[in-house]
Formats: C-alpha cells, sequence, structure tokens
C-alpha cells in the first residue's frame, strides 16, 4: 500500500481536507457577485490575521512574486536600503533590490545566527540626511530556521523617522505574533502556501499610509504588480487580473478554520511544536543549527555529525514517505529542516520523531537511545 505523503518541510505544508475540497469546486466567474463576496469574506480575514486595518493585498504570485511587489512600489532607482542578510531570503532580498538598480547596503551575519540590530542602528542614527529610504529584513529566515528580532529593529527604523520598514513574513505570518498595526510595520510580505494552510499561488502585501506615501513618488517601473491597481479593486472586492479563482476560494476555508481556533491558540499551537520538536532532537543528540534564543517557531534545522543529513532525508522519504527539506546553497548536504508550521499538529509532531527515530537506526546512529526523543516531545505537549 501506498503510504501517505507527509509534508514536513517549510512549504508548501499541509493542507487540511475542507481547503482541499474547496479546491474541488467547478471555478466561477471573478467578475461575479458571488466570488466578490467571497473575496469580501477573505479580504476581511486577512486583515485579522495580519492584525492590521491596512490594506492587505492578494497577488497571483509566489512569496518572491510579493517581495518584489514590495520594492518596485515604494522605491526608486539610486534609493539607499539597508537588508539584513543572515540566509538565502535575506540574499534574495539584496540581489531584488540590485535588480531594480538600488544602493544596497548589507548588514551579515554567518547563517544560522541572527541578525545584529544594533549594526542597524548605528547605520540609521549616523544617517542625519535621511538617505536611507527602506530597512528590508526577513523576519523568519526559512533557510537556516533563525527568527530576527524584528521588534527591536523596527523601534529603530521609527526613531530614523524616513525609511519604511519592509518585511518578509512569508514563514511567520501565522505562525508569529506579529502585530502590523501596534509595531507600525510599512510593507509586509507573505505567500499562502506556508501559515496560511493554503496550497501555493498567492501573495500578499500589507501596505502601511506610509508607504502609500511612498508610493506616490516611487519610479520603479511596474505593471501587473502595481499596487494601486490592486487597492482600487480590493476597495470593490475583486482582482484587477484574473485570479486563481479555486485558491481564493480554498483561502477563504483556511482562513475560516484559522478563526475558528484564534490567534492566540495558532501562536501558542507553533511554539509548543517548535520547544516539541528541538527537545526531541536535543534528547537524541542532534546538534540544532540556530540556537534556542533566536528559534523560529515555523522551522527547526539539524546540523547531524555522525550520520549525513541526506541519508536521513533519503531514508525518511522512502520508508516512512515524509518528506524533510534540504539545506541550501552552502548548507546543501550539511543540514535538515523540519517544518512544523501550518496545518500540523502534535500528532504530527510525535510520528515524525518516533520515524525520525527508526530512520537513525536504521543508518546505524551510534548516540541513538529509542523513545528518548518522543518521550522528550510528550513532555513539553503535556504542559
Amino acid at each position: 500500500m501506498d503510504n501517505k505523503q507527509m509534508l514536513m518541510i517549510p512549504g508548501p505544508t499541509p493542507v487540511p481536507e475542507p481547503v482541499l475540497l474547496a479546491l474541488a469546486r467547478h471555478p466561477i466567474s471573478h467578475r461575479s457577485d458571488e466570488y466578490s463576496a467571497i473575496m469580501g469574506e477573505v479580504n476581511h480575514n486577512l486583515k485579522w490575521l495580519h492584525q492590521t486595518e491596512n490594506d492587505v493585498l492578494v497577488l497571483t504570485a509566489s512569496g518572491t512574486g510579493a517581495m518584489e511587489a514590495g520594492i518596485i512600489n515604494f522605491l526608486s532607482p539610486g534609493d539607499r536600503v539597508l537588508v539584513g542578510c543572515n540566509g538565502k531570503f535575506g540574499e534574495r532580498w539584496a540581489d531584488l533590490c540590485a535588480a531594480f538598480g538600488l544602493e544596497v547596503e548589507k548588514i551579515t551575519a554567518q547563517w544560522g545566527k541572527s541578525i545584529d540590530t544594533e549594526q542597524f542602528r548605528a547605520k540609521l542614527a549616523a544617517d542625519t540626511d535621511k538617505t536611507i529610504k527602506a530597512v528590508i529584513i526577513t523576519h523568519s529566515e526559512t533557510s537556516t530556521g533563525v527568527l530576527n528580532d524584528l521588534e527591536t529593529l523596527n523601534r529603530h527604523v521609527k526613531e530614523h523617522g524616513k525609511a519604511l520598514i519592509i518585511v518578509d513574513a512569508v514563514t511567520s505570518l501565522g505562525s508569529v505574533h506579529l502585530p502590523i498595526d501596534r509595531w507600525g510595520l510599512d510593507v509586509v510580505v507573505s505567500g499562502s502556501q506556508k501559515g496560511y494552510m493554503t496550497p501555493p499561488g498567492l501573495g500578499f502585501v500589507s501596505v502601511s499610509p506610509k508607504a502609500w506615501e511612498a508610493y506616490q513618488t516611487a519610479k520603479l517601473p511596474r505593471f501587473y504588480l502595481d499596487l494601486g491597481v490592486y487597492k482600487k479593486a480590493a476597495a470593490n472586492n475583486i482582482n484587477p487580473f484574473t485570479p486563481p479563482v479555486n485558491v481564493v476560494v480554498a483561502l477563504q476555508v483556511a482562513l475560516r478554520m484559522m478563526q475558528a481556533e484564534g490567534l492566540d491558540s495558532i501562536f501558542a499551537r507553533h511554539q509548543r511544536l517548535m520547544k516539541a520538536t528541538r527537545e526531541a532532537l536535543k534528547a537524541l543528540s542532534l546538534p540544532l543549527f540556530a540556537a534556542d534564543e533566536v528559534a523560529s517557531p515555523a522551522i527547526t534545522a539539524v546540523a547531524p555529525i555522525s550520520v549525513e543529513s541526506e541519508q536521513i532525508r533519503s531514508v525518511m522519504q522512502q520508508r516512512f514517505n515524509i518528506a524533510l527539506a534540504g539545506g541550501q546553497d552552502h548548507l546543501k548536504g550539511k543540514i535538515f529542516r523540519i517544518g512544523h508550521l501550518g496545518f500540523v499538529s502534535d500528532r504530527d509532531i510525535l510520528c515524525l520523531i518516533a520515524a525520525l527515530e527508526a530512520t537513525l537506526q536504521e543508518l546505524g546512529y551510534e548516540s541513538l537511545v529509542p523513545g528518548v526523543g518522543v518521550a522528550a516531545a510528550l513532555r513539553v505537549m503535556s504542559h
């Protein structure tokens, strides 16, 4: 019998059955009253999830498409930007900005470490002429499992007064408490295939009034990703271009499920799953790539020493049909990553850890004491 596929990667994430069933509906016209009613509910619930009264605009795009929209709508060629780079997606921001002719200054940290917010503070404080137009940060660095200190960084940006703060929340939105309005975040981008429990296909951009002011003078070229067009359409609960109608219908169902669970419960669940996973890995003597203080509730990266990460991934996939993510760029073959965001439960983590123990035993892992990983996870869950 074929095993049920179990996605334990940072994205796409598992999709609940009611959401999958919504995808199976016959498509409806995206210019119909029925679709507008669905879009109206989605727009309202997206604001709830984002903890904002700002516009949350829905794009037919991946998270990277939302990132690009977050650049081209608010900046001009030659603008000076500070970009935090401590993983693949911070580097992607830097590459994206360079592609559009921005003056990029990287503030870097070793992969697996968090960005030093003090370096940003010093740069911002020294900018008396207010030449820095934006500070760009990846909140949850998907490639390493590090959660950057967005709250502190945002305070430094607010003290600067002029710069926008642009945030990649692709694996933090829906997994981590992110109070957009209370913190005054300007541009926040994310994607449907992560904490939203929905298949890939939709990107989201939250835009503050301050960012809309910058939009008025931004000079980078834009057409399909012109957020002003999306803002006008959203006011009428429509899309400016043909959307993936069934993915929007699926998102409607997913957001209803998230509202039923409640934000506090969602964030508490992700914290519990993160801690259970990390404690289990420690009990199995598998080194964690990021320290507990900077760990992301969405992803845990593991750097095994006496057994190869790709062997672990291979056995987990072939024997148990459990997908784990590998390392990226220079970390390929050196780490594996466990996604525990979105539609993931205690049972999923226990199943994962039990399968991991069996995998380690098959690979002759000398440090294995059978059952200790599952027991460690259970201790966390029992509290």
